[in-house]
């Protein structure tokens, strides 16, 4: 049996392994060990592996961006943000036609804005508004669906735990990432909106109604949520600025929210304990996971398995495009029966390598090269106004600049490969932000949506198929979203820095 056989021989396997309950980052270290053990045809190698893969693994500086992310979440739930978060967006909304289920998805924006876990937003938001929900008479189904939703915002929304795992992955700039996230979260929110405003007009049964908050109300609302605000653009915009690196800023963080929660008596030294132990247990069951996939996406690449489809892939002479609608399908199916961080850390590794030699020709040659051009004559350069004359009119043309005309003008950095470099980058980042989202989808998705479990062991008295009913309709945004993301990269990638 060729090594090739047996690294796609052994993805079937994990897939058993996995639906026969053993955990995921079990499954694939074991998968990896005995496939390496097959391959290599000695175990010395295998357990050689996995001192080394171990090392290797943790000693990553990015990682520690998890623990960080995980406790400023934490300390955020200690310090009644998410409760504020509510409070002030009900005030604004509340009185609306569905408009406590609107609030209860703009809290869950501003909350994954300080978050960064799907699940951590879904459980702590449930907690704040199912009550309110039922108080003012939203059906159970309605209610539990808008709160699942809601909760995937947590990892879209920068900062996001999934997106850091993405970026060390693909070693992608973390920053980037984040920042390509930002309009599709948002799209997402409002998205979420108006399908709250479709169902409360289609079935008028499944929400109440609330009194209109005055004015003074409002105003206190807002002055309470002035924490979240200044944590989140200390953080964020902190990175963006090249204040921080993203590790630090995560660090930064946890500290400014740790501050907030202390000072509303939130935290003490009893539960900043728990709050180190959980995230400890969080941090060490995702770490874990990681190492798993590590060991597995090593045999992968030892087998040849990623490159080979890349490859094959690439021959067949398909439309990118199609490429990529079979991948975000295949996501939207095993999203239905994995968590987003295992089909990440699974699928990336081959996925990507798939990617990389798809051309998408979001850059051309003769784009970059009038940029450049452009960047140069800003600098206030000396070049001599007829060969600068001459190389607009060829650009303006669609002709590239030979070399000899770069040299002449002093342009520098305009070349192919630094071309393919930038292509390479907005492929990447556009990639992982469809990944993110149609992962989300599967959070949401019957029958193992993850977020629907979570929401429905808060609230025992609906019926998990009205939960089902209703979130359909949160489904059809999600994917509206995805074919407009498609279709238009410029939505993900306008606002990078290249």
């Amino acid at each position: 049996m060729s090594d090739l056989t047996i690294g796609i021989i052994s993805f079937p396997a994990l897939l058993a392994l996995i639906f026969l309950r053993v955990p995921i980052g079990l499954a694939m270290f074991l998968a990896g060990l005995f496939g390496l053990i097959l391959v290599t045809g000695d175990t010395t190698i295998a357990f050689a592996r996995l001192k080394s893969e171990t090392f290797t693994t943790f000693s990553s500086y990015s990682l520690s961006i998890i623990p960080m992310f995980l406790l400023m979440g934490h300390f955020a739930t200690l310090g009644g943000m998410s409760q504020a978060l509510f409070k002030a967006a009900e005030g604004f909304l509340g009185h609306r036609k569905g408009g406590v289920a609107m609030a209860a998805i703009g809290a869950c924006a501003g909350f994954g804005a300080i978050c960064g876990s799907s699940l951590a937003t879904a459980a702590t938001m449930s907690r704040v508004a199912l009550p309110e929900l039922r108080r003012y008479g939203y059906a159970g189904g309605f209610s539990t669906a808008t709160l699942a939703a809601g909760g995937t915002l947590g990892i879209l929304i920068p900062p996001s735990i999934v997106l850091v795992i993405y970026a060390i992955l693909t070693e992608q700039n973390i920053a980037k990432l984040f920042l390509a996230a930002f309009i599709p979260g948002v799209l997402a929110a409002i998205g979420y909106v108006i399908v709250i405003s479709i169902y409360v007009r289609l079935y008028p049964e499944s929400a109440g109604t609330r009194p209109r908050v005055g004015w003074a109300d409002r105003m206190r609302g807002i002055l309470a949520v002035w924490p979240v605000l200044v944590v989140f653009a200390l953080v964020v915009g902190g990175i963006y600025a090249g204040w921080f690196t993203p590790t630090e800023g995560a660090a930064v963080g946890a500290l400014g929210t740790g501050i907030i929660a202390f000072a509303n008596r939130g935290l003490t030294f009893a539960t900043l304990g728990e709050s180190f132990m959980v995230t400890a247990r969080s941090t060490a069951m995702i770490f874990f996971i990681v190492l798993g996939a590590a060991f597995y996406n090593g045999f992968l690449a030892l087998t040849q398995v990623p490159q080979e489809i890349a490859l094959w892939v690439v021959n067949q002479g398909l439309s990118p495009l199609l490429v990529l609608t079979v991948i975000l399908i295949f996501y939207l199916i095993l999203g239905c029966l994995m968590d987003s961080l295992s089909m990440i850390l699974l699928t990336i590794p081959i996925f990507w390598p798939v990617m990389q030699g798809l051309d998408f020709g979001f850059v051309s040659l003769v784009d970059f090269q009038s940029v450049k051009l452009a960047e140069l004559v800003q600098s206030g350069a000396t070049i001599a106004p007829d060969l600068l004359a001459q190389a607009q009119v060829a650009l303006a043309q669609g002709m590239e600049l030979t070399r000899d005309q770069m040299a002449e003008l002093g342009l520098r950095g305009a070349t192919e490969g630094a071309l393919a470099r930038i292509n390479t980058e907005q492929v990447a980042i556009w990639f992982g932000i469809l990944v993110l989202i149609v992962v989300e989808v599967g959070l949401i998705t019957p029958p193992v949506g993850m977020n629907l479990f979570i929401i429905n062991a808060m609230d025992r008295k609906t019926p998990m198929v009205e939960t089902y009913r209703a979130v359909m309709f949160f489904v059809a945004s999600d994917i509206v979203r995805v074919v407009l993301l498609v279709a238009f990269p410029v939505i993900t990638l306008a606002f990078i820095p290249w």
